[in-house]
């Protein structure tokens, strides 16, 4: 697929702060990406380069093979949200709906009617005097109605409580679902966009440690659980990057692939095998390289029963399966299924508002299985009905 962005060996040096350390990364087009990684990591400097609101200190940024700075049409066709985004003192809430309308040629006013509804957003508030919360909704809800070709969602959400994020993922698989476009949603709560994403990309420590599918990544672990001393056996010569005692027992999350052997010699010891959710493995991940590094004693969490061969992250993606034979959900010991664990946010299709059935996608890519009905709103053209809602 076409890479919507493309960003090549960039740097970014805040004085002694080295933000960005020769990153080179691709958002493909048409997908939702998760960005992930601590604080500090590098996420929103890279987003706010690549839409034109820092200045790169060197490295080359390129938006539809286009620089995005003081490039007018490149700059229209994204939108960049972030947790405490700024709005003038004095602007209401109407008033920064009606600037985002203005501003974004795709502006799809039902849906932000809509979200004003679902989220209960005061439309007559000061966007500055605003909760936390409400100040997150007026974000995500100008973020989902601009339909902007590209988004940025860093962190806008946090301040919604479980109620109203859900509101927000569910919306915006159902809008993705009738209009696909590049989406990058950052967030510590990964468990939680998880099932929402397709490709993951993990910052850390200035540089990319991680990039890839979802499902290929998901495949490249598994959680072993049993007896200690047959868990421990099993792992001997294995990659480990996590465990875990549990009185008699123990789980390790090994790396690689488990062939037919493996799940003879797991059944043989009635050893339990789960998947490890995206969260655990992207905590593993980076708390191996962090030791691998140096840069965090005692942060490594392997087991020391099997040996580091190679990067953390272990083979290449072509040898790496969609999914690690016999993983199961995690929910439940010995009932092993074909899926990853999911957190509970699905992918709504068929929306009342949207296409035919026949033209929206069953499953939208990196989205878990989907519901049977989703978000309900009107449909409606660009820019159409009222201004910034009632």
């Amino acid at each position: 697929m076409t890479a919507a962005v493309a960003v090549v060996d960039l740097v970014k040096r805040y004085r002694r702060t080295l933000a960005l350390d020769h990153v080179s990364v691709e958002f493909e087009e048409g997908l939702i990406h998760g960005l992930f990684g601590h604080n500090g990591a590098g996420k929103t400097t890279l987003m706010a380069i690549i839409t034109a609101q820092v200045l790169a200190t060197s490295g080359q940024t390129l938006v539809y093979g286009r620089r995005p700075y003081e490039h007018a049409p490149v700059l229209e066709r994204m939108c960049f949200i972030r947790e405490g985004q700024g709005y003038p003192n004095d602007a209401r809430a109407r008033d920064a709906f009606m600037a985002a309308r203005m501003f974004y040629p795709r502006w799809d006013q039902s849906l932000a009617d809509y979200l004003i509804e679902a989220l209960a957003i005061p439309l007559n508030h000061r966007v500055r005097r605003m909760s936390r919360g409400q100040n997150s909704a007026v974000g995500v809800t100008i973020g989902l109605a601009a339909r902007a070709d590209i988004t940025f969602f860093d962190e806008p959400y946090l301040g919604l409580d479980a109620m109203a994020r859900q509101v927000f993922y569910e919306t915006l698989a159902a809008s993705y679902a009738r209009d696909p476009r590049t989406i990058v949603l950052s967030s510590h709560l990964i468990d939680e966009v998880a099932p929402l994403v397709a490709n993951v990309v993990v910052l850390d420590h200035a540089r990319v440690l991680i990039d890839q599918d979802r499902g290929s990544l998901l495949g490249r672990a598994a959680r072993v659980i049993g007896p200690s001393a047959a868990v421990a056996d099993f792992a001997r010569g294995r990659v480990t990057i996590g465990q875990e005692a549990m009185g008699p027992y123990l789980a390790l999350t090994v790396m690689g692939p488990l062939s037919s052997a493996d799940q003879s010699q797991l059944a043989a010891n009635g050893l339990t095998v789960e998947a490890v959710s995206l969260q655990q493995l992207v905590i593993h991940l980076t708390r191996r390289q962090a030791a691998a590094a140096g840069s965090a004693p005692g942060a490594g969490t392997g087991a020391g029963t099997g040996g580091v061969a190679g990067p953390a992250w272990g083979p290449p993606s072509s040898q790496a399966p969609s999914q690690a034979p016999g993983v199961g959900t995690g929910q439940a010991p010995g009932q092993a299924s074909d899926s990853a664990p999911s957190s509970g946010i699905e992918a709504p299709v068929d929306p009342a508002w949207g296409p035919p059935s026949s033209q929206v996608p069953s499953q939208a890519p990196g989205m878990g299985p989907p519901t049977a009905a989703g978000p309900n709103w009107p449909a409606g053209d660009s820019n159409a009905s009222g201004g910034g809602g009632r």
